[in-house]
């Protein structure tokens, strides 16, 4: 947003440095602090990647925490080509869970 300020305050792009008469220098001084700040908070990121990538456990089961809401998580994992054999019943928003949790699902309206 600082770098959209500046351009509106008439600051040129493309140009190795700026003249101090012309008041952009602490603006362009501060989106470059801030940029530096941001690429370093990415380092937790990468290292949380780096650590999950060594020493982290692959998963064994198909939902691996066991709540999983929407399809993917009703196949195995990796999935097979075609995912299903049959298409399942949808009864609900929820239909991963219902097949993983029949008795805390929603029960099915009967339709007369």
């Amino acid at each position: 947003l600082v770098q959209h300020w500046l351009g509106t305050n008439g600051m040129q792009r493309r140009i190795p440095d700026y003249l101090a008469v012309e008041g952009l220098t602490t603006l362009n001084t501060l989106s470059t602090v801030f940029s530096f700040l941001l690429g370093m908070s990415m380092l937790p990121f990468f290292y949380n990647l780096w650590k999950t990538a060594k020493y982290g456990e692959p998963v064994g089961v198909d939902d691996p925490w066991g709540y999983g809401r929407s399809l993917e998580w009703a196949t195995s994992c990796p999935p097979p080509r075609h995912n299903f054999v049959e298409l399942p019943r949808i009864r609900s928003e929820s239909p991963a869970f219902d097949l993983h949790h029949p008795s805390e699902s929603v029960r099915e309206l009967s339709v007369r």
